[in-house]
């Protein structure tokens, strides 16, 4: 989720460069840098925020009426000064900015480094300018060069290219990772995001993907990945600075929920990586999870798929209560720590006791944590930096990492096949997004809100009720369907909302027959299933349908969605900002 800018103006490229980077601040970072070409290529980056470097290097004092500018959020490499974008060619005749991961950036490295290019930093990114470098070297020019490269390249992209042997030109690549243009009065930019360029111009492109903008002083050229000229409209923006700071959402939340399908699709890219952790793994006969508040509710997912797939005995622990599982480990025990931050301090304690006796993979989203580390293994989340304080993207992220550890360690790909097909329904259930505002207007005022779901669908009844609790302050619970005959059904009165998760497969009877238990009972019932079931819509007094390809044991992560949806437009019809909840913070990082 790093931020890109860059530009071609009428005046002293630095300055614009730094105030375009700093309104892409929101999306969170931890080094910035520019560069511009006056005849030659100037660069000044550090990692720190954007002020601090500012007050360290004077990121304006770079001559030139054109650049490139990025703020970074680490994926490959620690955030280093040495890491910090742009980065340059052998020569420093090439500069390039990049979002995105490249998968087979280590075979492009080694390959480069056997040619005898010569490597600065421990990014994927710098494969860039190298094949740039290469390509350009064997008589080609920038455009060509730069469509060259990314021919070699594997994964996602938003690039902005420039050389000092065309001083009059940058490149704009896209690839699953977004891109626009924005076309001023006789100047053009590239940005990432609307935000970073609105000040300057409100009329932007957006590049789709495997499409190219050349940028020179008389204008911009929209091409294929093979050279061929498109014709693109241009839009005009009407948001207001507050808008577009959330790239048109009303909050991050919402934002991040709409990312969801991207995250997803950003993981899935780690697979080869994970395939590498599990065969440095020795044998296990037992796996704990252990996690705290929505990344316990992933752990109970992971809990009934190694179960189900491995055979392997798995328990879920919370992180604060760890230390009275210490004397169950031993070396024969697999400990998976999952934590967002990487630095939740329930988390890292847990951490320090099992690497007394076990072996350790943390699952983590921010890359340098302590959690990463401290972990014998480690395996990263994609979902980029989360601003809301309820946790949505980097839940399905989680899950995710947790599907793939699965399938890697049995080697099931009819199972990854279908994982793939997840960002897609995804994209389906945030279409219904009309719909389940219409219910969260009818259910606003209610006091108690009780979810649930059997087998895979229990933890995301949970997951569900912790997300109301958290932006609506609304009393909700989340059971396993059947327990509701052990106490819950007391509670059930006339009207009480009752959400039941129910996709099809062997468990959808039984859940069935809990609907009828609750409705019996006078309760209103919301259900969650595929569009295609009958049987729930003339049981449910609410709808939410879900694709009825979606198999039971995938539907933790689409089907999250609409319940993340419900909680958002509860919390926005209560009046309560759902970006900052009361009495919560983003990261705990103290006990």
């Amino acid at each position: 989720m790093c931020g890109i800018v860059a530009c071609i103006i009428n005046d002293k490229a630095a300055p614009v460069l730094l105030d375009c980077v700093q309104r892409l601040e929101y999306r969170g970072y931890d080094s910035v840098g520019i560069a511009t070409l006056s005849g030659d290529i100037y660069v000044k980056k550090d990692e720190g925020k954007i002020d601090d470097v500012q007050k360290k290097l004077d990121l304006t004092d770079i001559p030139g009426n054109m650049g490139i500018a990025h703020v970074r959020w680490a994926t490959h490499g620690l955030p280093t000064g040495k890491n910090a974008h742009p980065h340059t060619d052998c020569k420093k005749r090439i500069a390039v900015v990049h979002n995105g991961i490249i998968e087979n950036y280590k075979d492009l490295k080694g390959m480069l480094q056997d040619e005898g290019h010569i490597f600065t930093s421990d990014t994927d990114t710098e494969v860039i300018p190298h094949l740039i470098e290469k390509y350009m070297e064997m008589g080609n020019g920038l455009e060509v060069a730069s469509r060259l490269a990314t021919k070699d390249i594997q994964g996602s992209y938003a690039i902005a290219a420039m050389s000092a042997d065309e001083p009059d030109k940058i490149i704009g690549i896209r690839k699953e990772s977004p891109l626009i243009v924005g076309i001023g009065e006789n100047e053009f930019f590239l940005a990432s995001d609307v935000p970073a360029i609105l000040e300057h111009t409100k009329k932007v492109i957006y590049l789709d993907d495997n499409e190219m903008a050349v940028l020179d002083p008389n204008g911009v050229v929209i091409k294929d990945i093979d050279g061929n000229i498109q014709d693109k409209k241009i839009n005009t923006i009407e948001w207001t600075s507050d808008m577009a700071e959330k790239g048109g959402y009303k909050h991050f939340m919402l934002k991040e929920i709409h990312e969801q399908p991207e995250v997803i699709r950003n993981t899935l890219m780690e697979f080869p990586e994970i395939e590498n952790v599990v065969s440095k793994f020795p044998e296990f006969n037992r796996i704990c999870f252990v996690a705290c508040g929505t990344s316990y509710h992933a752990s109970l997912v992971g809990k009934y798929l190694f179960e189900s797939i491995l055979g392997i005995p798995t328990d879920v622990v919370l992180a604060s209560e760890f230390i009275f599982s210490e004397g169950a480990l031993n070396t024969k025990t697999l400990v998976i720590l999952i934590s967002q931050s990487g630095e939740t301090a329930d988390t890292l304690r847990a951490l320090k006791i099992a690497n007394k006796k076990s072996e350790t993979l943390a699952i983590v989203n921010v890359l340098g944590s302590t959690a990463t580390r401290e972990a014998d293994h480690v395996i990263y989340t994609r979902a980029g930096p989360e601003i809301g304080v309820a946790a949505t993207k980097t839940y399905v992220s989680q899950l995710t990492c947790i599907y793939m550890l699965a399938i890697a360690m049995d080697g099931n790909n009819k199972l990854l096949e279908k994982l793939q097909k997840v960002p897609n329904f995804m994209k389906n259930a945030l279409a219904g997004e009309d719909h389940i505002i219409q219910i969260a207007k009818k259910y606003k005022n209610s006091t108690d809100f009780f979810f649930f779901g059997r087998g895979f669908s229990y933890p995301t009844a949970l997951e569900g009720a912790l997300k109301l609790k958290e932006i609506t302050y609304i009393h909700a619970e989340g059971y396993a369907a059947g327990e509701l005959k052990h106490g819950p059904l007391a509670l059930i009165d006339d009207d009480v909302p009752v959400l039941a998760v129910v996709p099809p497969g062997d468990r959808h009877d039984k859940t069935l027959s809990n609907v009828e238990e609750v409705k019996a009972r006078g309760a209103s019932i919301i259900g969650v299933g595929s569009s295609e079931d009958v049987a729930l819509r003339i049981e449910s007094d609410d709808v939410i349908g879900m694709d009825e390809e979606i198999s039971e044991i995938l539907s933790p992560i689409p089907y999250v969605v609409p319940l993340q949806l419900l909680s958002y437009y509860i919390s926005i019809e209560r009046g309560i900002d759902p970006d900052k909840p009361k009495n919560l913070a983003k990261c705990v990082t103290v006990e």
